[in-house]
C-alpha cells in the first residue's frame, strides 16, 4: 500500500519558485572515506565499520537513522527522491540517514561510502546546494575523505571523480512535448554537457514529459542557466497551447483514469502530466494546487514488489478519489 503516513520530502513544502515547471531541486555530492575499499570491494565487515563511522560523524547534524524498510517504504522514499533506485538498504553496511524537514538525506554505501543530497521546492538550486555543503563540511571534520591530485575527491565511476557534484533540477515539460519540440530541446541541452534522464534517474523512463536535467560540474552558472532557458521555452510553448483544448485533453485524463480499476505507472503518470498542466493554467474547474499533483507523483508505487496488481489497483483508487470530484466542476 501507499504508505502516505511517512513524512513527505521537503520539496512538498512551501515556498515553491518556478514549479509551473521545475518541480525541485536536488544538489548531491559523492564522497569515499579515504583508506577503505569502495562499496562494490569492501568486505561486509568494512561496510559496517564504514556505516559506523559516518553515523557518528553525523551527530551534530541531528539525523533520523534508517537501517531497515519494508520494500512499500523504500518505493515511497523513492518516490520522494530522498534515495536512488540502486540503494539497497537490506545489504550490509547500508544505511539512510534524514534530517527532519527531509532536505537533507545521505546514502551510506550505495555506489560511494557517502551519497549526500540537499533537496528543496521549485527552482531553488542555491538552497539546495547549501544544505549540501553544509552536511558535507560536518562529516568532514571527523573523516577523512578519499582525494588525489589531480583527480580530485576519488569515486567509484572514475567519471564522477572531482567536485563529485552533481546539481539537477526536476522538470515538467509537458508544454514542449504537446507542441513537438522537446527532441530538439532535450538535444540542445545535451550538447551544452548537461544530462537527460527520466524523473527516477538513469535508468528511468521519461513518462509525462518529467524529466530530470542534470550537470556534473561544479560551475554552476552554467546550470543556472540552461534551466532558465529551458523554463522560457517551456512556458512559451504552453502559450501556444489553446486553453480550451487543454482543458478537453485533461479531462479525458481524468475520465481515463476514474474508470480505469487498474493503472500502470507510466499510465498514472500520463494522467497527472495533464492534470498539473491544467491546474498550473490555473483554468477553469482546475482548482487543485500544483503541489497536491506533486505528492500524488510521490506517493506512486515504484514498483510494486510484492504484489504489481495490487500496486496498479492502488494507484487507480488514488487517482479515482483524487481526481473524481473535478469532472464535477463547471
Amino acid at each position: 500500500m501507499v504508505l502516505r503516513a511517512m513524512p513527505p520530502p521537503a520539496w512538498l513544502s512551501p515556498p515553491f519558485p518556478e514549479n509551473d515547471v521545475v518541480i525541485s531541486s536536488r544538489v548531491r555530492v559523492a564522497r569515499n572515506l579515504a583508506h577503505h575499499r569502495f562499496p562494490h570491494h569492501a568486505s561486509d565487515n568494512e561496510l559496517r565499520e564504514i556505516r559506523e563511522k559516518v553515523h557518528r560523524a553525523s551527530e551534530p547534524l541531528s539525523l533520523t537513522a534508517l537501517a531497515r524498510m519494508t520494500e512499500a517504504e523504500r518505493d515511497f522514499l523513492l518516490g520522494c527522491r530522498l534515495i536512488s533506485p540502486d540503494f539497497e538498504p537490506g545489504k550490509p553496511g547500508r544505511l539512510l540517514l534524514v534530517n527532519t524537514p527531509r532536505s537533507l538525506s545521505i546514502m551510506v554505501n550505495e555506489e560511494d561510502h557517502l551519497r549526500v543530497q540537499g533537496l528543496t521546492a521549485g527552482w531553488s538550486h542555491p538552497s539546495a546546494l547549501q544544505i549540501a555543503d553544509t552536511a558535507i563540511q560536518v562529516l568532514g571534520q571527523q573523516i577523512e575523505f578519499a582525494k588525489s591530485s589531480p583527480w580530485g575527491f576519488l569515486t567509484s565511476s572514475p567519471y564522477n571523480s572531482g567536485s563529485a557534484r552533481r546539481d539537477s533540477a526536476l522538470a515538467h515539460l509537458v508544454g514542449l512535448a504537446q507542441m513537438r519540440r522537446l527532441l530538439p530541446s532535450l538535444e540542445t541541452l545535451r550538447a551544452s554537457g548537461l544530462i537527460v534522464r527520466g524523473i527516477f534517474g538513469e535508468s528511468s523512463r521519461a513518462v509525462g514529459a518529467f524529466f530530470q536535467i542534470s550537470s556534473t560540474s561544479d560551475r554552476a552558472a552554467g546550470f543556472v542557466g540552461a534551466i532558465e532557458y529551458l523554463m522560457d521555452i517551456e512556458r512559451s510553448a504552453r502559450a501556444q497551447f489553446p486553453p480550451e483544448e487543454l482543458i478537453k485533453v485533461a479531462r479525458q485524463a481524468i475520465e481515463y483514469a476514474v474508470v480505469s480499476r487498474e493503472l500502470e505507472m507510466a499510465d498514472a503518470f500520463r494522467v497527472l502530466a495533464y492534470v498539473r498542466w491544467a491546474c498550473a493554467e490555473k483554468l477553469p474547474g482546475f482548482t487543485l494546487e500544483v503541489q497536491q499533483i506533486d505528492h500524488l507523483l510521490s506517493t506512486m508505487e515504484v514498483n510494486g514488489h510484492h504484489d504489481p496488481a495490487g500496486a496498479a489497483r492502488e494507484r487507480a483508487n488514488t487517482l479515482r478519489n483524487e481526481l473524481e470530484p473535478v469532472l464535477s466542476l463547471p
